[in-house]
């Protein structure tokens, strides 16, 4: 049995599990300085100037180019376009069928931006990564420089890149532990357990050596499994889904930026390796409640029941359904678009049955993997400043996080904290309504995944 759980970005601010979502720890943020709290203005984003005519289940991989051209992946579709700078045509780079020479795979693939315009097309099935050109031809093939993080290459887990020394910069696939159940034979599996940090990862392609370059806390599996008397295994996961996690993203000089979850601050590591902490970033800390938390744990129930153990929903990357719930406080109720959406147990394709996960455990008398959540106690005391999958680099060097409100916000679009490299905070943008920022282009624009439903449309819109 095998599991895979991931942690992305999709939609409006969300933390997004696989079918074994766990459950962070229960932390306190350390009490924050109120005192000469002062914040740039919120200025909303650039005009959306283009809009594409193809709708997708999910957006979260982009390869702009010089020119205003961009590669996109849609991985439900199972298929990599090259749109014009206007996104209104676009060619089939590769897809599942015979209609290019290049096929797409049975997983999910990815794209990574690699020398000048040539882009690396991973297919972690093959184990291969495909050297694109700037019109979508293949140039030639490289095997992955690790078979153990082929889906973190595949942009699974975050955005990969590659710094000023031609190294890949990534982050790590879980490294999952093994732990004894004490069964007897014939008892329940053994079940790997998923640790609470991940490792950012640094390889040279030539040489194939790999070293570290720090960690970032992520959410933690609790998985319990039984057996009823006819054999029949169950698994239950317990997931937090309001967990304290740090981010990564990495600049355009090659250095990486690690926010920080528990006091809102960046470690900066230099593509030298030399290390720096700039200080805490101004955020309007919101402390929770006993009265707070047991709303939004309740609320999150209520969400996941509205969502029915059989009901058809949008397959997430981790191939499992979508719920979602408001984020506690003026976050979930005048804020309106910050969300936590919670991939679920099954999957499959918009409208249709469970996927494979359901039918493989099916064959082997393993009843769907269920979920449930942590008590309200252990929710942090404080409201964390952002979820999973929050954090991106423009093409200027600058951070830029996407926050959850701790109040209100006019228009109920999310909003991004600027953030130079220097550690301040420069800027506060807000994005309209329903959209979330999946890449930025060299040119200054700014892409933007439109979520409605269980569709999305790509956009494109000036930063100003």
């Amino acid at each position: 049995m095998r599991l895979q759980p991931e942690v992305t970005s999709l939609g409006r601010t969300l933390v997004a599990l696989g079918i074994a979502a766990g459950a962070a720890g229960a932390q306190s943020t350390p009490a924050p300085e109120r005192t000469g709290l002062h914040l740039p203005a919120i200025r909303p984003l650039g005009t959306v100037m283009a809009t594409a005519k193809e709708t997708f289940t999910i957006v979260t991989n982009l390869r702009p180019l010089a020119d205003g051209r961009v590669l996109v992946n849609d991985p439900a579709g199972r298929r990599v376009l090259l749109y014009d700078a206007g996104l209104q045509n676009f060619t089939v780079v590769a897809d599942s069928t015979s209609a290019t020479a290049n096929a797409y795979g049975g997983r999910v693939a990815g794209l990574i931006a690699y020398k000048a315009d040539s882009t690396l097309f991973v297919d972690p099935q093959s184990l291969s990564m495909l050297v694109l050109d700037p019109t979508g031809k293949v140039g030639r093939v490289m095997s992955v420089p690790n078979a153990q993080d082929a889906m973190a290459f595949a942009g699974m887990l975050g955005s990969a890149g590659f710094d000023g020394n031609g190294r890949l910069v990534y982050r790590g696939s879980p490294r999952f532990q093994m732990r004894a159940m004490g069964a007897a034979a014939g008892g329940p599996p053994t079940i790997p357990e998923m640790p609470d940090s991940a490792a950012i990862f640094r390889v040279d392609l030539a040489t194939r050596q790999i070293d570290t370059v720090g960690y970032i806390k992520t959410p933690k599996i609790r998985m319990n499994v039984s057996q009823d008397e006819n054999g029949r295994v169950r698994m239950m996961s317990e997931i937090n889904p309001l967990p304290l996690v740090d981010e990564w993203a990495m600049l355009p000089d090659g250095s990486v930026a690690i926010v920080r979850g528990r006091d809102y601050h960046i470690d900066w590591v230099n593509a030298d390796g030399t290390r720096s902490s700039s200080p805490k970033i101004p955020f309007e800390w919101r402390r929770l409640s006993d009265e707070d938390k047991a709303a939004f744990i309740d609320s999150v129930k209520a969400a996941r029941e509205r969502m029915g153990a059989n009901a058809p929903m949008a397959m997430g990357p981790g191939g499992g359904p979508t719920f979602v719930a408001g984020a506690p406080g003026a976050a979930g109720a005048a804020g309106g678009e910050q969300r936590v959406m919670i991939f679920g147990p099954g999957g499959g394709p918009p409208g249709g049955a469970r996927g494979g996960n359901e039918r493989a455990a099916g064959a082997a008398n393993v009843a769907p993997p269920q979920m449930n959540f942590v008590p309200a106690s252990e929710l942090p005391d404080y409201q964390p400043p952002f979820f999973a999958g929050a954090v991106r680099a423009d093409a200027q060097g600058n951070v830029w996080i996407r926050t959850i409100p701790t109040k209100g916000v006019p228009g109920g679009g999310s909003v991004y904290d600027v953030v130079n490299r220097k550690g301040e905070l420069i800027d506060r943008v807000q994005v309209p309504a329903g959209r979330t920022i999946v890449a930025f282009a060299p040119n200054g624009d700014v892409y933007l995944a439109n979520r409605d439903g269980q569709t999305t449309k790509l956009e494109k819109a000036r930063l100003r």
